[in-house]
């Protein structure tokens, strides 16, 4: 087929595009904001790409266009599409049609760490010689692509909720089928596109009943939104994981995650890594019982989360040879902010321990700089928890964009310790250099680009030091 994918340089699409290349189609795409590193993946798979949505970007003999869900009524090409009735699609409509059609998906889906769960899976099936397919919203770093078509039929999909076109309002993962779901984790999220929690259980559980009866559904053992979903019917087999009574248990080894223990069917396997926080220690598991249902055994699955090196902008260190660690990563939502900090904490608290007991360096402080980007948070939607949600670090920075609907101050009032707020990025980086000191941790959240600040921060304290 020749496709032509408008928005083809988000995660998603792009990816889309390098799987149907390698499929052996021909590929063209817009988008605005066409730049590294996803613009030289697409150049570098030979994929001609079109600044901007002037409709003479679509090629005249073009046999589909594939619509990103960022894409609205009035864009130019959208427009250009409908007029002329050219053949439209969604990408996960067609993702679903052409790369999952016949084979064995294991679909990652949750409000938390879908990204990372789903790395974690493609990691162990392709430690265990599987050699699965997979589509991540995110560069896993122990792969050298975010996508690839596998050469076996098991494939894993980060399985968003978010929805799937202006014309196809249903959550992208109702596309994919998958025969083993893990239905990571479920709270209320993305209120631009859904009015309240029911609405996102109604749409979970759209994809609990495409999973067949011989299927697999993963769930934590402790979450009530979940227990709804599933109260509306179920047809596959369960598999709970849990710190406690389920099937699939963990027990730290060390409180910071980075050691710990999963006991099935009362035999124990041990894991250390370089990853730390609960919150990673759940997804590994929730990943081991997934590939256990495609027959990877869990000593395996084991040695290989052992060697797991985690995923891009998920508590990535950007500058590992300076005595302030400044950190990474994607949490945008109360939750991740707490489980990310509360991760960064224990860590931080080990330290201290091995510190005091060897009378090394004293430990310093944790600086969290944050970023309410997503439309959730513009919104103001979780602004009465933000403040909670901060608890764990010593001084936050916040960064108020112009288009926040609410006024910052309020969780500034509420937050238990220090806490400042800037309008423009410069000045908050002036802040936090003024305000850090050696061994201080600190942690940038954001789910966008934050105008690349944890690099420009990291590269200021380097010049101040």
């Amino acid at each position: 087929m020749k496709l032509h994918i408008l928005g083809i340089c988000g995660t998603f699409m792009g990816s889309l595009a390098q799987l149907a290349k390698a499929q052996g189609h021909c590929v063209s795409g817009s988008d605005t904001g066409v730049y590294p590193p996803m613009s030289d993946q697409l150049r570098q798979a030979g994929i001609t790409l079109t600044e901007g949505f002037d409709p003479t970007g679509i090629p005249d003999d073009v046999d589909m266009v594939v619509i990103g869900n960022a894409m609205a009524r009035g864009n130019p090409s959208v427009e250009y599409v409908l007029e002329r009735g050219i053949p439209y699609t969604s990408g996960p409509q067609w993702l679903g049609d052409h790369i999952l059609n016949g084979r064995w998906v294991l679909a990652v889906a949750g409000t938390h760490g879908k990204t990372t769960t789903a790395s974690m899976l493609a990691w162990i099936l392709d430690f265990a010689g599987m050699a699965p397919g997979y589509l991540i919203g995110g560069v896993p770093q122990n792969f050298t692509v975010s996508a690839r078509l596998g050469e076996t039929p098991f494939f894993v999909i980060e399985a968003d909720e978010y929805d799937t076109a202006f014309f196809d309002k249903r959550s992208k993962f109702v596309h994919y089928h998958p025969r083993t779901l893990v239905a990571n984790n479920l709270e209320f999220d993305h209120a631009d596109i859904f009015p309240d929690l029911a609405a996102i259980e109604r749409q979970f559980h759209h994809v609990i009943r495409t999973v067949p009866a011989s299927g697999k559904i993963i769930r934590p053992a402790h979450c009530e939104p979940m227990d709804r979903v599933l109260g509306m019917g179920c047809w596959s087999d369960l598999a709970f994981f849990g710190s406690e009574g389920a099937d699939w248990q963990w027990s730290l080894r060390d409180q910071d995650g980075s050691a710990f223990s999963v006991l099935h069917q009362n035999d124990s396997y041990e894991i250390t890594w370089s990853l730390c926080g609960l919150h990673n220690v759940s997804n590994a598991v929730a990943a081991m019982a997934a590939a256990h249902h495609v027959g990877v055994k869990p000593d395996i699955a084991a040695a290989a989360l052992s060697q797991f090196q985690s995923v891009k902008r998920r508590m990535e260190r950007v500058n590992p040879n300076d005595r302030m660690p400044v950190y990474d990563d994607f949490a945008h939502h109360p939750t991740a902010i707490a489980t990310t900090l509360a991760g960064a904490r224990a860590r931080i608290n080990k330290s201290e321990s091995v510190e005091s007991e060897t009378e090394g360096t004293t430990v310093g402080r944790l600086l969290a700089v944050l970023e309410p980007r997503s439309n959730t948070m513009k919104a103001g939607v979780h602004k009465d928890t933000l403040a909670g949600s901060v608890d764990a670090a010593d001084a936050t920075f916040w960064f108020e964009p112009e288009n926040l609907n609410w006024s910052i101050s309020d969780v500034l009032e509420s937050c238990a310790s220090p806490a400042y707020a800037y309008k423009n990025t410069d000045e908050l980086i002036q802040a936090v250099v003024a305000y850090a000191k050696p061994n201080d941790t600190i942690v940038v959240m954001s789910n966008g680009g934050f105008e690349n600040l944890p690099r420009r921060l990291a590269h200021a304290l380097e010049i101040v030091e």
